[in-house]
């Protein structure tokens, strides 16, 4: 009878352990789908974000496209610049813009220039965290390593005017405190490059 009891005990105590040993290989498989979950998002964010970019690249190449007497002016073009997020508001004339929102003509296609630049740089710093643009004459808009770059290379006056967007993104590295890359560091690159062909002068 009491071996019989001893049996039960140890049936029990068998049951228990591989319980156990089972909730633990459960928790694991949890853990690696919160982590797998967060990089999902995080990868989400991002392809968002460079979809934005993107559209917004576009819309100012259009805009350059449909001023191309301003666009292709090799000095003292309005549309050139190095804008970061912190500079965008001073960047470009901000009275300009209300010849588009008021429905008056501008006074020249500068003018346009300015204001459309205003407006679409504002639009540019509200879609896009820690935004920095910049618009130039560039005939290497990648390094030697086929990476984008920032600093533009103009060969000649005929060079391709080409759009540059990046933004403030996560890294992959889980280990670092501070996972934000800026767009200001010497170790980022532009998310988006658009080169922009205004067309001929001539009508």
């Amino acid at each position: 009878m009491q071996s019989s009891i001893q049996r039960r005990s140890r049936a029990s105590g068998f049951s228990l352990i591989e319980v156990l040993v089972a909730l633990l290989v459960l928790s694991f498989g949890l853990l690696g789908m919160v982590g797998l979950q967060a990089t999902a998002m995080q990868n989400n964010r991002e392809a968002r974000l460079q979809s934005v970019a993107v559209d917004l690249a576009r819309e100012l190449a259009e805009m350059m496209r449909g001023n191309k007497d301003v666009a292709m002016l090799a000095a003292a073009n309005p549309y050139v610049g190095d804008f970061s997020a912190t500079a965008q508001a001073a960047a470009v004339p901000a009275s300009p813009s209300s010849c588009l929102s008021t429905g008056s003509s501008c006074a020249n296609n500068d003018a346009v220039a300015s204001a459309e630049l205003t407006d679409w740089l504002a639009r540019v710093s509200a879609s896009l965290p820690g935004a920095r643009v910049k618009i130039c004459p560039d005939s290497a808009p990648y390094s030697g390593a086929g990476l984008p770059q920032w600093n533009c290379t103009a060969s000649a006056s005929t060079d391709v005017i080409v759009v540059k967007i990046g933004w403030t993104h996560l890294s992959t590295d889980g280990s670092l405190q501070d996972r934000n890359i800026r767009t200001t560091s010497t170790d980022d690159v532009p998310r988006v490059i658009l080169p922009v062909t205004a067309g001929s002068t001539t009508s």
